[in-house]
């Protein structure tokens, strides 16, 4: 039997999609196993816990007493009618849980992991985090959790879903308890990050002797392999059963939103995969799609088995194909994810066709307003599709979250304006806006004329730093969007109206009022 786990901290919103799709693989092949969303369970601990004392700030007591007022209002759809009283919400949640550590120890929010003496970027610490897990803030609750679990001889295998660098120096302090608890246990780690590390030129093993198994890229196939079955037809339909069935114990707190998510991927890797500079590409991640029909039936069928409020779809992008399948086959609930600009989303009659088939939100890499900087980047994009996308998807009532990314290498300030002056041009059609500063992915090969340098201290560490070609570095970057672009009097509404710490994954819940203007 095995164990498969989702660790702290990620934004406890929706269920994990990781140990879902598993969990499908599993169940096909009869495997005994549970899911453990460790990441929902854990945060409520420390909602929980009370430090000795009496808070000596005012916001503290008053985040402590309205804690259950404030959950109740971030799962009911009346909790996101009035910006104001949401942002207040998550606010006071949110202290509440940085609140439950002590002064100087690792900062828990509702989407982090700050431990101020390790980091997630060299394994020397994560290998410290696995020898003293009793210095963990979640160490109370999952020393106890686990130890209820194990109690069941069956248990053989435990595998943990590492996803986020906020999640790794947890992971490790929950591997380093196992092992003490149950030495003979063995235990697997797999996931979006662990991917990242494997495929870093001379990652090598630096956990040789803590994990007995690394599955480096979708998990399903690896893990099956690992317990001894022949993979069938993969990815399985995901199983979400023991993650949004009511009533299991120690799940007490709902996931933060006004009804059940529902994450679904129809593909891993990219379907475009052109993108200079693109994570994937430099880790050679393959697209491997789902047949689209297929996608959308299982979809609809996860619709009606848990009625989710929302739909999730986590793909890179979601392919044209994956499109017309949704349309072709609505889920039955609104649905948002990623999405290139393409001629298709520049016709209003397919931009109508996605809104009645539920779409509510697209998030849309567009990354530059300058057109050279674009081509540079191989990304594929003409900037008049983009305007015509964006106003067709706005006439049609979808609302468009909008990526932008300055401080490319091949990014000057003039360029930077341009796109500052594209987002003002459009930003009547713009829902929400997520501005990045460039990092250059570690396994990319090819910059030569760049001179390079480490970003963060640390082995593990997935980005470089680079003195810019053009003198456009980061901090000079990071001034220009600060006291210019964020204060544009046509943007500085934007950003202001971005769910703080949720971000795109509440996004949706808003979107209903933005652009009401058509919803032929």
């Amino acid at each position: 039997m095995i164990l498969l786990v989702h660790p702290p901290v990620s934004k406890p919103c929706e269920p994990p999609p990781g140990i879902a799709r598993l969990s499908g693989a599993l169940r096909e092949h009869d495997v005994p196993h549970l899911l453990l969303d460790a990441n929902r369970e854990g945060l409520q601990h420390l909602l929980e816990q009370t430090l000795p004392g009496d808070p000596a700030d005012t916001w503290t007591r008053r985040a402590r007493s309205g804690l259950q007022k404030n959950l109740r209002l971030l799962t009911t759809s009346g909790g996101y009618q009035n910006p104001d009283r949401y942002h207040r919400a998550v606010s006071d949640v949110n202290r509440t849980l940085e609140q439950s550590c002590p002064e100087g120890h690792p900062r828990v929010t509702l989407n982090n992991y700050e431990d101020p003496a390790r980091s997630p970027l060299r394994s020397g610490d994560l290998l410290a985090a696995a020898e003293r897990p009793e210095e963990n803030p979640f160490f109370p609750w999952f020393r106890d959790r686990l130890s209820l679990l194990l109690d069941d001889p069956g248990f053989t295998d435990i595998g943990f879903s590492l996803n986020y660098l906020s999640q790794a120096l947890c992971t490790f302090a929950m591997i380093g308890y196992l092992r003490r608890l149950q030495p003979g246990l063995r235990i697997l780690v797999g996931g979006g990050l662990v991917t990242s590390w494997t495929r870093q030129p001379g990652f090598g093993r630096p956990f040789r002797g803590l994990i007995d198994e690394i599955v480096d890229g979708p998990g399903e196939a690896g893990l099956l392999e690992f317990l001894g079955k022949r993979p069938g037809l993969l990815p399985a339909r995901p199983d979400y059963r023991n993650l949004l069935s009511p009533g299991v114990k120690g799940t007490d707190l709902p996931y933060l939103a006004p009804g059940p998510i529902l994450p679904y991927s129809a593909s891993s890797g990219c379907s475009y995969g052109k993108c200079a500079f693109c994570p994937e590409r430099a880790e050679g991640s393959p697209f491997r799609p789902i047949a689209p029909k297929r996608a959308a039936e299982e979809i609809r069928g996860l619709t009606e088995e848990f009625r989710p409020a929302l739909i999730h779809l986590l793909d890179n992008t979601l392919s044209a194909a994956m499109l017309k399948a949704l349309i072709a086959a609505p889920p039955g609930v609104p649905w948002y994810g990623f999405v290139r600009v393409s001629r298709d989303l520049a016709d209003p009659d397919f931009c109508t066709a996605l809104r009645r088939s539920g779409c509510i939100l697209l998030q849309i890499g567009i990354e530059s307003g300058s057109q050279r900087v674009l081509d540079a980047l191989d990304k594929g994009i003409r900037l008049e599709t983009a305007v015509k996308a964006l106003q067709g998807l706005r006439d049609a009532g979808i609302v468009p979250y909008v990526y932008l990314l300055f401080g490319t290498p091949e990014e000057t300030e003039p360029e930077a304006r341009e796109t500052l002056d594209f987002t003002v041009r459009h930003s009547e059609a713009i829902g929400f806006l997520n501005l990045s500063v460039f990092n250059l992915p570690v396994g990319r090969t090819g910059m030569s004329d760049l001179d390079i340098r480490p970003f963060y201290e640390g082995d593990l560490s997935l980005y470089r730093d680079f003195r810019h070609p053009r003198g456009w570095d980061r901090g000079i970057v990071r001034r220009f969007l600060q006291s210019e672009f964020r204060r544009h009097p046509a943007i500085a509404p934007i950003l202001r109206r971005d769910p703080p710490l949720f971000t795109s994954n509440h996004a949706p819940f808003f979107a209903q009022t933005l652009f009401p203007r058509d919803r032929r």
